[in-house]
Formats: C-alpha cells, sequence, structure tokens
C-alpha cells in the first residue's frame, strides 16, 4: 500500500521527537527506507521524504523558489500570481505543513501580505517569522491578526539585531530558533532573503519550482554577487519531480574545497542587498 499524506506527516513528528530527546533513529531510518520502497500518490513523494531523513539527522533549512524558465519570479512591476500551477502551490503548502518555522523578509511582508498557513492540504500551520533589519514592520498585515499560528520577529521575539548594513544574520536567524525548538525551516522569500540564506550556506536544500513560461524581463528569483568564470558559479546535486505543468528541482548543495570555501566567502560579502 503506497505511503499517505498523514503517514509521512506523522514520520516527521518522530523525525523532531528523534533529534531533540536524542533518541535512537535507526528505526525511523528503516521506516523511511520501507516507505522510499512502498512510494506514493504524493507528488514530488521523494522530495518531501528526503526532507524529513534529514530532519532526522539534524536542524534543516530549505529553501523554496518559484520562478519561470528565466528565472523570474514576478513582473518589472511586481506581479506574481501566479508564476506557478496549482501543484506547485500544493507543494509549497505540504513544505509549510511539514516545516517548524516559516522565514520571510520584511519586503515580502510588506508587498505580499502573505498569511504563510497550511491551506492547501492537512496539516498544521508553521510558526511564522519575519526578518526585521531596520526596516519598517507594518503591523497591519494577516499574519499579526490571524491568530492562526505564532509570529516572530527579528529584534523583538527573537535577539537577531541587524548588522551596520541593516541586514539580519541569516545564521543567526536559524540558531535563534533552533533555541526555541524551531529546527526544519522553510525560508520563503522574497529573492533577497533567499539569495542571504543561500549566500551564507545557510541551506541544507533548495526546491526550486520553475514554469514553462519565459517574461523575457522582471524581478530575478535570485541576487548574488556577479562572478567571473563557470568555475565560482554555486553547483548543487539535483533530483528534477514533475508537479502538472512545473517541474520542481530538488537541489543540494554541493560542498566545496576547502581554497573554494575560502574564495566564496570573500565573494558572499557582496551580495546584492
Amino acid at each position: 500500500m503506497s505511503v499517505s499524506w498523514e503517514t509521512l506527516c506523522q514520520a516527521m513528528v518522530r523525525a523532531r521527537e528523534v533529534r531533540r530527546l536524542g533518541g535512537d533513529a535507526r528505526p525511523l531510518i528503516a521506516d523511511l527506507t520501507a516507505m522510499r520502497s512502498q512510494g506514493s500518490a504524493i507528488p514530488a513523494f521523494g522530495a518531501l521524504l528526503d526532507l524529513v531523513e534529514a530532519a532526522v539527522r539534524g536542524p534543516v533549512a530549505v529553501g523554496q523558489s518559484g520562478q519561470t524558465l528565466d528565472g523570474r519570479i514576478a513582473t518589472e512591476r511586481g506581479h506574481s500570481h501566479y508564476v506557478n500551477g496549482p501543484e506547485a502551490l500544493d507543494h509549497l503548502h505540504r513544505l509549510r505543513a511539514l516545516v517548524d518555522a516559516v522565514v520571510v523578509g520584511a519586503g515580502t511582508l510588506r508587498t505580499d501580505d502573505p498569511s504563510l498557513t497550511v491551506r492547501r492540504c492537512a496539516g498544521d500551520n508553521p510558526t511564522r517569522v519575519v526578518l526585521a533589519g531596520t526596516a519598517r514592520i507594518p503591523r497591519d498585515r494577516k499574519l499579526f491578526k490571524d491568530d492562526a499560528a505564532p509570529t516572530l520577529v527579528t529584534g523583538v521575539d527573537l535577539p537577531c539585531e541587524p548588522d551596520g548594513d541593516g541586514l539580519v544574520d541569516p545564521r543567526g536567524v536559524l540558531e535563534s530558533l533552533s533555541a526555541f525548538g524551531l529546527d526544519v525551516v522553510l525560508v520563503e522569500g522574497g529573492a533577497k532573503t533567499l539569495s542571504r540564506f543561500l549566500a551564507a550556506g545557510c541551506l541544507s536544500r533548495l526546491h526550486l519550482l520553475v514554469a514553462p513560461t519565459i517574461l523575457g524581463s522582471g524581478r530575478a528569483g535570485f541576487m548574488l554577487d556577479a562572478v567571473d568564470t563557470m568555475d565560482e558559479a554555486r553547483r548543487f546535486s539535483s533530483t528534477r519531480y514533475d508537479l502538472g505543468a512545473d517541474t520542481l528541482f530538488d537541489l543540494v548543495p554541493e560542498r566545496l574545497e576547502p581554497d573554494e570555501e575560502r574564495g566564496r566567502e570573500i565573494s558572499d560579502a557582496a551580495v546584492v542587498r
């Protein structure tokens, strides 16, 4: 019998217990291996199962971005509803249901007024986290008024103060959330926030949802410093899944050699703000 969504959610609950209580992970790993053999009707089941397995072993931060073939997440005016199709949106909500917390930047909060709740599948709402920096946080947004889940703001609820550039350190955010017992984190947006987590080496996985669409202009999904050669490009191991008309790339960052890592640290300092 194929694995149900409820069974997968229960496996993530067990993963949290094993990680937090320091229990024996081997029985759960064996169950996850059996689930992989059984398969499931859940779209991109393998990517979600890999996320659960990673959560057994330690804290996990997974980034998510939906974009066009040419890497755009919105038009130049900021219109983005919807870049991806319904199956990709379903996947996003499954991610929200599996994680402990979902992170967005202040710009996304102001522009999109997101709820960051689970609505397209069964599951509990994650804790919502807003990266404040020095930007004004509008308190009239839905996630401060709907009581659907806790909402934490850096510098207020989390001890993460902005640096001299007014930016919050991604690694400090994850460490603060872990201290709250929130170890499985979804970095949902926007592009600047996702790029900063990627540049800081804080993403364990990246779920990139690509629609068969070309805008030709618009807002880029990633905002990183330019590189001179392809040798400097960030590379990933990749598994692909069909989600309706869209394609999910389940990406795991490749480890750099020590000399490359030192060079990358210098380059990361110039992430576009």
